[in-house]
């Protein structure tokens, strides 16, 4: 039983590429899961992903790049305060300056480097590098 698509959308993509797969298929889909493939297509992560109605609330399709070495969610939802960004970086990501945080905001889902440059805070969701 599926209970997290977050979750989820990120362990599909991270068994697609460790499995060599050049797609990923992530069911069923939500609006946060469409803002991650949107955020890791602007990263250059994936490549073009298509909605794929099957009557069963539909499935994302997604052409999966190789340039991703890891992505994972982050149980619980912390919290996350402006200044406390390079302490979970130091936590999840491998190296400074190297992968990037993903962050829900008031402002939707970003990238840590554009939250601490707008100067907000949220909830981490996962890393990918």
């Amino acid at each position: 039983m599926q209970q997290d698509t977050f979750s989820d959308a990120m362990s599909s993509i991270n068994n697609a590429v460790d499995a060599g797969n050049k797609y990923a298929t992530i069911s069923p889909t939500s609006n946060l899961v469409k803002n991650l493939l949107l955020k890791l297509q602007e990263l250059e992560y994936i490549g073009v992903f298509e909605y794929v109605e099957d009557g069963q609330g539909g499935k994302f399709r997604v052409e999966v790049k190789n340039h991703i070495n890891e992505c994972q969610s982050v149980k619980p939802r912390f919290s996350v305060q402006n200044e406390e960004y390079s302490k979970w970086a130091k936590r999840y990501l491998p190296a400074q300056g190297f992968g990037e945080l993903l962050v829900t905001t008031s402002h939707g889902l970003m990238t840590h480097y554009e939250a601490r440059e707008e100067g907000i805070g949220g909830k981490l969701l996962g890393y990918v590098y």
